[in-house]
């Protein structure tokens, strides 16, 4: 499962702040990136301290990692579990734009809230660098492709606006306090180890469904709906690179800068796996039918090339699910049907998610 992620970390060479410090905090680390990372850290020898709400993937942690269990909405927690960090990888928080409409307030509190807590603590602590894994969700709809760096924020999700929350606060303490920060914005994510019960990223749901001998399920415009997809390995990479030598106080597009639609996937999909593919297309919902594709040139200027191409990782994400994998089950949604808009106005605690999605408490972010 973690092959490419250990042959990044092999290929990584520490130039700045990794290489000079040992002790790494991953808040978020038995998610689906957070185990990857995790993974990559101790294999380059750092003393790794995981802070995550579940310990449901605790076989997984490797060793010499070790857990503290803490929910960041709870300052006092975050505080004690940051004690001693020096650098702070902070990627927990709802990654689900389906949660994040239907459960508002919560994803609020535990990306925007949790992430001010992560950023205040880390600033009481000391600590050297917070490195801010956020989503490129937060550009909305691209006014221009592919999108840079400085394009305009103007989210259309719930879960877009606590993401671009969370990367206000770690700025403003960036310029307020002096914390080191750097931000990264993810774009489409996909590879081993993705709980389909949450994630809704296209690669590993196409190939669920096509695994099973079931139609592709596409929401949106087959051609007009394009995305870039970037490898868990890749992103790690990234993540290293911008933790080590990233310039203080700047944002990065996490990205492949390669543009594939959702045909173009379908049809790689069938070649990967032999058969043609049955595709069923719903336009009735094409919110999300954009170029949403990744300018990497400043990720770039630090020395970024992605490693894992597209056919590479859904050939090695095939082989890995095997036949008959469990089915994706988590529904893109845009908004709460009209005859519901009391469900909004209820605590967060008390607004039931879907089934499909309801564990996404604190899993990792990511579009």
């Amino acid at each position: 499962m973690y092959i490419q992620t250990l042959a990044v970390a092999d290929s990584f060479v520490p130039a700045g702040l990794l290489r000079d410090e040992d002790a790494v905090t991953v808040t978020g680390g038995m998610g689906f990136v957070g185990r990857h990372l995790v993974r990559a850290l101790c294999r380059l020898g750092k003393q790794v301290t995981v802070i995550d709400v579940s310990d449901t993937n605790l076989g997984e942690l490797p060793p010499g990692a070790r857990l503290i269990q803490a929910d960041l909405r709870d300052y006092d927690s975050v505080h004690s579990a940051l004690s001693g960090a020096r650098i702070v990888f902070h990627l927990a928080g709802n990654a689900s734009g389906t949660v994040s409409v239907q459960r508002p307030r919560f994803d609020f509190e535990t990306n925007a809230l949790g992430t001010a807590n992560v950023a205040n603590a880390a600033a009481a602590a000391g600590v050297r660098r917070l490195v801010y894994l956020s989503s490129a969700i937060v550009y909305g709809t691209p006014e221009t492709t592919p999108i840079c760096e400085s394009h305009p924020t103007r989210p259309f999700l719930p879960y877009g606006a606590s993401k671009l929350s969370g990367e206000l606060v770690v700025r403003s303490l960036h310029e307020a306090l002096g914390l080191s920060v750097v931000i990264g914005r993810a774009f489409v994510l996909y590879g081993p180890g993705e709980n389909p019960r949450l994630a809704g990223g296209e690669v590993s749901q196409f190939l669920r469904w096509q695994l099973n001998g079931l139609p592709i399920q596409v929401t949106g415009d087959l051609d007009a709906k394009t995305r870039d997809f970037l490898h868990v390995a890749d992103l790690c990479h990234a993540l290293l690179i911008i933790a080590d030598r990233g310039d203080d106080g700047q944002v990065y597009n996490l990205g492949s800068g390669s543009e594939v639609s959702m045909r173009t996937l379908a049809r790689a999909v069938g070649a990967i796996t032999g058969r043609d593919p049955a595709v069923e297309a719903d336009e009735s919902a094409l919110d999300d039918s954009f170029r949403l594709v990744a300018d990497t040139s400043r990720l770039g200027e630090l020395g970024f090339r992605p490693q894992v191409q597209l056919d590479q990782g859904l050939r090695d994400l095939a082989s890995m699910l095997g036949d008959r994998p469990e089915l994706p089950s988590c529904p893109a949604v845009f908004r709460q049907p009209a005859a519901e808009p009391a469900a909004q106005a209820e605590p967060a605690s008390r607004v039931p998610a879907s089934a499909a999605c309801r564990n996404a408490e604190l899993a990792e972010a990511g579009v």
